[in-house]
């Protein structure tokens, strides 16, 4: 008799995919202004003995790095503030990882969030450098992406593919986790995902002993970066198009 009185249960609607882009958006966007400005107060630091030690060097170039035999020399203040970058490196991933987590519902979700947040933060810090700095002044131009494990480097098109890429799948993955219509990709797809981003890798990280001896950046690797790039592409668009053909059509 009471539980003919109960309410009907209401099955909660899945929750959109609005709400978390719009606060990956946001915090991608603001975590790039962040990273822009750390590089404003950087150059101040570095470009006195860059100068000193490379009598032709401009204010806004990045290479030839300095040798750790440089810093050494240098004293310790140059030393630490390059053992507080890499730490600083290893909280960014942290952070981005977290942004990932405080979206994600399961891992589909939480890898989604991550690589939307990871590639709004690329775009937005290389925009905010634009603004702050007037640098880089083409696409062309190099930078120095991360220096863990080693230096990765290459042309600034080349991590805004990447991160452009990023922003699309990602997208796209936690829009179908939200509406019920997940992608889930096969162990063969996560291969070629995986196996992508590992090759994009090795093409940025492609000249790093040359550019830890002080030398200048020798041409990208772009056919080794447009392999894994297409390798990554290749194993979520697959996913993707196997979810709308595979039995029962676009609803499988």
């Amino acid at each position: 008799m009471l539980d003919s009185l109960e309410p009907p249960r209401v099955r909660a609607k899945p929750q959109g995919a609005g709400r978390p882009l719009l606060a990956l958006l946001l915090f991608g966007a603001s975590f790039g202004y962040v990273e822009a400005a750390i590089v404003v107060y950087l150059r101040p630091l570095y470009e006195p003995l860059h100068q000193r030690l490379y009598p032709s060097y401009q204010s806004d170039q990045l290479f030839p790095l300095l040798t750790a035999e440089q810093l050494e020399a240098a004293g310790p203040e140059p030393k630490q503030c390059l053992q507080v970058e890499l730490g600083r490196e290893a909280a960014t991933l942290l952070m981005l990882v977290a942004a990932g987590l405080a979206v994600g519902r399961n891992f589909h979700q939480w890898f989604a969030g991550f690589v939307v947040a990871f590639g709004v933060w690329d775009i937005f810090y290389y925009a905010f450098l634009k603004l702050l700095l007037d640098w880089p002044g083409s696409l062309m131009d190099w930078d120095l992406l991360f220096l863990l494990p080693v230096p990765w480097a290459g042309p600034v098109l080349s991590p805004a593919i990447v991160s452009l890429s990023m922003i699309w799948a990602g997208a796209l993955l936690l829009r179908r986790e939200t509406s019920a219509r997940p992608i889930r990709p096969s162990a063969l797809d996560w291969s070629a995902i995986v196996a992508g981003g590992l090759i994009i890798i090795v093409a940025f990280c492609w000249d790093f002993r040359n550019l830890m001896q002080g030398g200048e950046p020798n041409p990208f690797n772009w056919p080794l970066f447009g392999t894994g790039e297409a390798l990554g592409l290749t194993g979520f668009v697959h996913s993707l198009w196997k979810k709308h053909n595979g039995p029962g059509g676009r609803s499988a």
